[in-house]
């Protein structure tokens, strides 16, 4: 059982959550609130954070069997290493850190792409206190704030709201 980040098209990742949710297998979709007006009113609505991406927990042989069964009306395409050309395998401490940061809804976490950031720069910590007690990430300066960042290689990135320096401690190289 591997955590696997997977593409959908035309913004259908909440029908596949859905299926997958009927297969009995594990999924999980970064969600945000969103201001939507409806008949002059503004309502708040909880939508993907990035649409078309939804990560998988499961076998292989199971997301093969998924993405080639007859009847399914919704594309699946893996997201690939491009070096190795096979799809992007995601750790899971590095996934239960990334669920923690980007399941807490608040409109100050910052999804971002790899490209974004210079995380070499950053030093690798885990954070003792508060909300997000646990995650490891990078500890890095985005946009004026000291954030710590999780990042899922060439998918995305997610970065917490401010933490405090007190909050935080070095770790070593995984």
């Amino acid at each position: 059982m591997h955590w696997y980040a997977v593409r959908v098209t035309y913004s259908r990742e909440l029908f596949f959550k859905d299926f997958l949710d009927a297969e009995g297998i594990e999924s999980y979709i970064p969600m945000r609130y969103e201001y939507v007006v409806r008949k002059e009113r503004r309502l708040r609505k909880l939508v993907p954070a990035v649409h078309n991406l939804v990560f998988v927990r499961s076998t292989r042989e199971r997301m093969d069997e998924i993405k080639n069964r007859p009847g399914m009306n919704i594309p699946v395409r893996y997201i690939m290493d491009r070096e190795t050309r096979r799809p992007i395998v995601i750790p899971d401490s590095q996934m239960r850190s990334f669920i923690a940061v980007s399941g807490t809804y608040d409109q100050a976490v910052l999804y971002l792409e790899p490209t974004e950031l210079n995380l070499s720069q950053g030093t690798r910590v885990r954070i003792t206190g508060g909300i997000f007690e646990g995650v490891e990430g990078v500890f890095v300066r985005v946009r004026h704030d000291r954030r710590v960042v999780v990042n899922i290689e060439g998918v995305m990135a997610v970065a917490t709201t401010f933490v405090h320096a007190s909050l935080v401690e070095e770790i070593g190289e995984d």
